[in-house]
């Protein structure tokens, strides 16, 4: 594998989009100044500070959530041909500002330059399609079975919503929680990672610029999280809560929202299982294994995580894969050329440190990668290890970095043991040119998604959530409007 040098400042196009991201709480329509001391937002590149915004008080918090609920009233009045169309029209700003996007993207959070033009691509199609379902929200009409009234079956928006991204896909996860929350007639308080607000922050303007009212969507970013959050959720006028994150936090949430018995979606952790059978086309597996396991530099819940390979195609797998790896260029998401950006932060490094010491000294092989490159930012080298045996930590944990680890195993009954062998349940991937055995994974197999013979399965028009402990709830989809809405049945006497 290659690294590439760094550039350590700021180009005149990066600090120019830099000083065009606002940098306060977004609240009933205009941008506040915090009281607090700044959060002070990292490149990961190279460690360094590229800005300084407001950071949210529990009051700024609650300002929030009053604007929300001063609005929800008007916006669920609002005829959904025109909250379509505003998200249309936010759909439109967004092409016509996808590269200051991609690049901020790139900027806060890391990936290559070319991935984050694949979110804006991805993130865009959230509001696309929830511009056109806002028209479709629908109901039922017809006699009771006794014949003695009509039944009316209607939906109604749920109320304001409390929105929590994380700081993987800073517009992707919130265009997957902003569009059908404002499809639906709900007004929405959103919660940005601490790690990567700005984009949000960016998206807000444009939300406000695509003639999205004041109060309808608020943004509140802080660096105490858990103080912002709770009073918000404890409050009775919220209706709804939406998490993406880690399942230990999402536990916790749900405790908390089980107080006012609210709404919720969690997509929390994963721990993706990667099958590939001794008749895979192994073109086709070392394809998907790259995309599902070095997308977005590992840091996915939808990365794989455990690649469980038959042992008569494991070695050429691995040799294979770990071909490909080599090939890979390390290095800021701006540099031409780089597939591999830095990981979010020191801790993330350290993690991965950890895991392949761990692997390694119960007896797994460093095929290639496994350290962290010397120098500034928080770099992994991207890693595939072999022989990774039975109660390996990273067998057990969700990797979130670029490390590859293969097990095997010799019939399909095993595969689909080792597969289940989880907590979790989010996604799993199986590679076989068997169209029952094919057929057989997906009914075998429990997680929420699957994808066969292919790594990449995320679509705006599909249901994206998991089962077990990565979570409930659906986001994307036809269902994803649904989790917005609450159903009102009425019977009028004949």
């Amino acid at each position: 594998m290659t690294i590439v040098d760094t550039v350590t400042e700021l180009s005149a196009r990066e600090t120019d989009l830099l000083d065009r991201v606002p940098d306060g709480l977004f609240i009933l329509g205009n941008w506040e100044a915090g009281t607090r001391e700044p959060i002070e937002v990292q490149d990961p590149a190279t460690g360094r500070v590229i800005k300084r915004i407001a950071n949210a008080t529990p009051e700024d918090g609650m300002r929030a959530l009053d604007a929300a609920a001063a609005a929800a009233d008007a916006w669920a009045a609002t005829p959904p041909r025109v909250r379509g169309e505003i998200l249309r029209r936010a759909f439109d700003l967004l092409q016509e500002r996808r590269e200051d996007f991609a690049l901020l993207m790139t900027l806060e959070m890391g990936k290559p330059l070319a991935e984050a033009n694949g979110e804006v691509t991805y993130g865009g199609e959230f509001l696309r399609w929830f511009s056109e379902e806002a028209v479709r929200i629908s109901g039922r009409f017809g006699q009771s079975p006794e014949g003695t009234g009509t039944m009316v079956v209607t939906q109604r928006p749920v109320g304001p919503c409390f929105l929590i991204t994380p700081w993987n896909f800073p517009l992707a996860m919130a265009t997957r929680k902003i569009a059908p929350a404002l499809a639906a007639g709900c007004t929405v308080v959103v919660k940005p990672a601490e790690l990567t607000p700005l984009t949000t922050l960016f998206f807000a303007q444009l939300l406000a610029d695509a003639g999205v009212p004041a109060g309808v969507v608020n943004v509140v970013q802080t660096s105490t999280a858990r103080d912002v959050s709770s009073p918000i959720i404890a409050d009775p006028r919220l209706r709804k809560l939406s998490f993406t994150g880690s399942t230990p936090v999402g536990r916790s949430l749900l405790a908390q929202a089980g107080q006012n018995v609210l709404r919720t979606s969690m997509e929390l952790g994963g721990n993706a299982p990667f099958v590939v059978f001794e008749d895979a086309d192994l073109d086709k597996a070392v394809d998907g294994a790259m995309l599902a396991k070095f997308r977005n530099i590992g840091q996915a819940c939808t990365a794989a995580n455990r690649f469980i390979v038959h042992e008569a195609v494991a070695d050429e797998f691995a040799r294979r894969v770990t071909e490909r790896v080599q090939a890979l260029r390390i290095g800021r998401g701006t540099e031409d050329g780089v597939t591999i950006g830095p990981l979010i932060d020191d801790r993330a490094v350290a993690s991965m440190a950890a895991l392949v010491e761990d692997a390694v000294s119960r007896g797994a092989r460093v095929l290639t990668g496994g350290s962290a490159p010397e120098g500034d930012g928080y770099f992994f080298e991207p890693t595939v290890l072999v022989d990774v045996q039975p109660g390996s930590d990273i067998l057990r944990e969700e990797i979130f970095g670029p490390i590859l680890a293969i097990t095997t195993f010799s019939t399909e009954d095993e595969a689909v043991a080792a597969a289940n062998d989880t907590e979790y349940g989010l996604i799993g991937y199986a590679f076989t040119q068997d169209l029952a055995r094919g057929q057989r994974m997906i009914d075998r197999i429990d997680t929420g998604m699957m994808g066969l013979n292919t790594g990449l399965v995320s679509n705006a028009a599909a249901p994206f959530g998991g089962v077990k402990q990565s979570g409930l709830g659906r986001e994307g989809g036809l269902e994803g409007i649904q989790e917005y809405l609450s159903t009102k049945y009425t019977l009028i006497p004949a």
